[in-house]
């Protein structure tokens, strides 16, 4: 596998993350880094250890190894400048790539690839950059150790590739960190951790950003900063509105309305621990790291914006399960969820008639085959009579702490889409009222973003930031 980018940018990166840290620090701050993969390595990884387990070849895997470690090696060549830092950053490249080799070639043999192997593989990403950014920190005159999440504490459940942290990890972390952070830069791997035989775990989507705020919390720090290459939170995805915005100030339950909404930006998941402890997390851009970014808080003042953003997912269906029988059906809706959960399906969206006959769900595209399968065998048409689905669809949601109380902001949405001449399929409003989400059309979705995001005037205010 060839890798997208260059390794020169990956040094030049590194290289200006570790000088970023190093300022903080010479600030007056303490400093902890917690840092994803290389650009690519991850998905490289999945895919050679996918093929590996399907067709077994051997010499493929040694090309792709000799391919990966060159990519670290010029990262290394590129971010540290001390020659006696950078031969030991490659020591620990060799070693870790060397114990990568035998366990692809592994499953070559075993043609087989499980939960556990997958999480194990997919590690090797952040165990691979921890040295070359810790050994750039000490080449520039900081003092640096490198760890992975488990020797830095964290310990989570045997849910290999979605593990939770278990409570202790926080003791542990602050017990193996805090006294570090006075002398030295840590810099810890995001995303991998280990359960408590010591067999590595990852923490599913966000991780790294999931990483930093367990770290955050456990260090009890002021703030947890998270490094991207957008200038924080926005009002839309800018690739469909250019104009959209970032944020300068959003609430924690804001954001985990647009990141399960289809902002990528930030997982739920990931400021979990931060809202636990009441620890602020702004979003910064790291190649602009004068801009402000987004701050969020627990608690969103009021304030003029009502609605702070749409957000847009796709890849989704629209499933509508109806019967007459379903009619004052007392438990139809808890087998419906029940039978889902228990097929794995992510259920994104529910709206119910008055009548009780039917029902309309939202889910991932990917869990439809099992999704009804799930339904089906559920019901064998005792009461549910009909489950049809619609694949050409997408979510929009609306977001706003203000919306909360505010009347007409239903009708304000739906006017705006009625002058697009844009239909909508099933709405869905929460009793938090702080997002009204709704299934459209694909062909619509892109002008129903445009046409919300011009209608509440999102990003046509002069951003002042915090």
């Amino acid at each position: 596998m060839k890798f997208g980018g260059t390794s020169i940018a990956d040094g030049k990166k590194i290289r200006h993350v570790a000088q970023l840290l190093i300022n903080y620090r010479e600030a007056g701050n303490e400093v902890v880094a917690i840092t994803s993969a290389l650009g690519g390595v991850t998905d490289g990884l999945l895919n050679n250890a996918a093929e590996a387990s399907q067709k077994g070849k051997v010499a493929q895997i040694k090309e792709f190894m000799t391919d990966l470690a060159k990519k670290h090696y010029d990262a290394i060549g590129f971010a540290i400048d001390d020659e006696r830092i950078a031969d030991e950053a490659i020591e620990a490249i060799d070693s870790r790539i060397d114990e990568l080799e035998k366990a692809l070639i592994g499953i070559c043999y075993l043609g087989e690839l499980t939960p556990r192997s997958i999480d194990y593989i997919s590690s090797y990403g952040e165990r691979l950059a921890v040295p070359i950014i810790s050994g750039a920190i000490r080449s520039l005159g900081t003092d640096s150790m490198p760890f992975t999440g488990g020797e830095a504490g964290i310990i989570t459940t045997s849910d290999y590739g979605n593990a939770q942290p278990l409570e202790k990890s926080y003791e542990q972390v602050e017990n193996n960190i805090s006294a570090l952070v006075e002398t030295s830069i840590p810099v810890i791997t995001g995303f991998i951790a280990e359960d408590k035989k010591g067999i590595i775990t990852t923490l599913g989507r966000g991780g790294s950003d999931f990483t930093a705020s367990i770290v955050g919390a456990s260090i009890h720090a002021d703030e947890i900063w998270l490094w991207k290459e957008v200038h924080g939170i926005m009002t839309t995805d800018p690739r469909i509105v250019p104009e959209a915005s970032s944020i300068p100030q959003i609430s924690y339950i804001e954001a985990m309305e647009m990141s399960y909404f289809g902002a990528k930006v930030l997982h739920p998941r990931a400021i979990e621990p931060a809202i636990k402890h009441g620890i602020p997390v702004r979003v910064k851009n790291t190649f602009d790291t004068e801009y402000p970014g987004t701050l969020v808080v627990a608690d969103q003042t009021r304030s003029e914006d009502v609605v702070k953003a749409v957000t847009l997912i796709r890849n989704v269906t629209a499933i509508n399960i109806s019967g007459a029988g379903m009619v004052g059906a007392i438990g139809t809706a808890a087998r419906i969820f029940s039978a889902l959960a228990k097929a794995g399906v992510n259920i994104v969206m529910i709206s119910q008639s008055s009548s009780e006959a039917n029902m309309s769900l939202v889910i991932d595209d990917a869990h439809l085959k099992k999704a009804l399968k799930a339904l089906k065998s559920e019901f064998n048409k005792d009461v549910v009579k009909e489950v049809a689905h619609d694949k050409d669809v997408c979510v929009v949601a609306v977001v706003g702490a203000g919306m909360d109380g505010i009347p007409g902001v239903a009708g304000k949405v739906f006017g705006a889409l009625g002058k697009g001449k844009i239909n909508v399929i099933m709405i869905s409003q929460g009793s938090s009222q702080h997002n009204i989400s709704f299934a459209i059309k694909e062909k619509d979705a892109e002008n129903a973003v445009k046409v919300l995001h011009q209608e509440f005037g999102l990003g046509s205010k002069e951003e002042t930031g915090q």
